[in-house]
């Protein structure tokens, strides 16, 4: 099999220009967006003309099959409000070139999929998760997004036409190729990662709720200030989440609504997102236990009401032993010595996928570790050892 560095190169920067911010090679393709939508469809044509039967299922993942049997390879294409050009897309278009020379040559089936919105515009994996019947499609079509869309009236803009489900058993297995999203490769200088597990996540939103008054005649000792109390849950989580945490687990409060928002108010209530994430699943337990206690105790320390809403996430996921070990034969032969096993700390669809199907995984650097921001890039020279090397691993599968 004869894959086209060139032919790959050209159909990834194709596929950057949908959505392409005007910042260096950021794009804005946020899932079920119009350009989304557009680039979905310009996906579909590059698949029918490699000779892939095209296929959406009714949440719009695209598929583009081969036959029964076959190695599926892929990703997702959508992007984060801010986003950039290789998260999820480099996975689909290297699962695309892949297929295509193998049709080209006689080689076995591969197959390539781009899963939807598994940046997470209305659940976490939503496209996967759906695929894979970890959320049926009744719940997912009753999520909504920041702006109060669902995604049923989302993914109505598609208007498809005739949809058709894909089963678990068409495929052999799942590669899926994608940049580390971290520093580890670009710092240590190795050009592959072969990933080992995917960490496991929970998110939750909590809202503290306590008395809106006048900042300039309300008394400190009288305030039930639902920033300050904020404030304090963020200390005292820093802390205890210290003592049963490894150097390897991370928490954030990514998202904050502060109300009323006014200058000369004492705020009324707080809604924030807090995320942890770890590859161990009774640690993540214990996390959340320790939040929940340190909420009732700043309840009673402020004197206001707290609400969490139903956790959600993910378990840690192992890869597969031979998928591991068929990608590290090949970058061993393509990169000797550049290469390394690796836990993944960032969330993909092959967390999902590995629960119906063995699945693997393959990382190539991050320049600087950035992602997720519109300067995310990885050198041409490395996306290109990575396809190589997820080329020679899934012949071998």
């Amino acid at each position: 099999m004869t894959i086209s560095p060139k032919r790959f190169l050209a159909d990834l920067h194709t596929l950057r220009s949908f959505g392409a911010s005007g910042v260096g090679k950021g794009v804005v393709r946020p899932a079920y967006s119009a350009v989304e939508i557009a680039s979905r469809r310009w996906l579909a044509g590059r698949m029918q003309e490699a000779g892939l039967e095209v296929r959406f299922d009714a949440l719009g993942n695209l598929f583009g099959l081969a036959g029964e049997k076959s190695l599926l390879i892929g990703s997702h294409s959508d992007s984060q409000p801010e986003g950039g050009w290789l998260d999820g897309a480099l996975g689909v278009i290297a699962g695309l070139e892949i297929a295509r020379a193998s049709k080209e040559e006689g080689g076995p089936p591969i197959s390539v999929v781009s899963f939807q919105d598994e940046e997470g515009r209305f659940g976490v994996l939503t496209g996967s998760d759906v695929w894979t019947g970890r959320l049926p499609m009744s719940e997912a079509d009753g999520l909504l997004d920041s702006g109060g869309q669902t995604l049923r009236s989302a993914r109505e803009r598609m208007k498809l036409g005739a949809e058709r489900s894909v089963p678990h058993d068409l495929f052999s297995g799942y590669l899926e190729m994608h940049i580390e999203q971290g520093p580890v490769l670009d710092s240590s200088g190795d050009r592959i990662g072969v990933v080992t597990d995917i960490v496991g996540i929970r998110n939750v939103q909590i809202t503290f709720t306590g008395r809106q008054n006048h900042a300039g005649t309300t008394p400190m000792y009288l305030r039930k200030d639902a920033f300050q109390a904020l404030s304090a849950f963020n200390t005292r989580l820093n802390e205890r989440f210290s003592e049963v945490v490894t150097p390897t687990t991370v928490w954030t409060i990514g998202h904050v609504d502060v109300h009323p928002n006014a200058s000369s108010v004492v705020p009324g209530k707080v809604v924030f997102t807090l995320q942890w994430r770890d590859a161990d699943k009774e640690r993540l337990s214990d996390m959340e236990r320790i939040l929940r206690q340190i909420c009732n105790e700043i309840a009673g320390d402020f004197g206001i009401v707290v609400d969490l809403e139903a956790v959600m996430g993910i378990d840690p996921t192992a890869m597969d032993a031979r998928m591991q070990q068929t990608l590290e034969t090949a970058a061993e032969e393509l990169a000797p010595g550049q290469w390394r096993k690796m836990p993944s700390g960032a969330l993909h669809d092959a967390s999902n996928v590995a629960n119906v199907v063995p699945s693997g995984m393959l990382f190539v650097p991050s320049i600087g570790g950035i992602s997720h921001a519109f300067d995310e890039d990885t050198d041409e020279e490395d996306l290109i050892l990575g396809l190589e090397v997820l080329a020679q691993a899934a012949l071998s599968l």
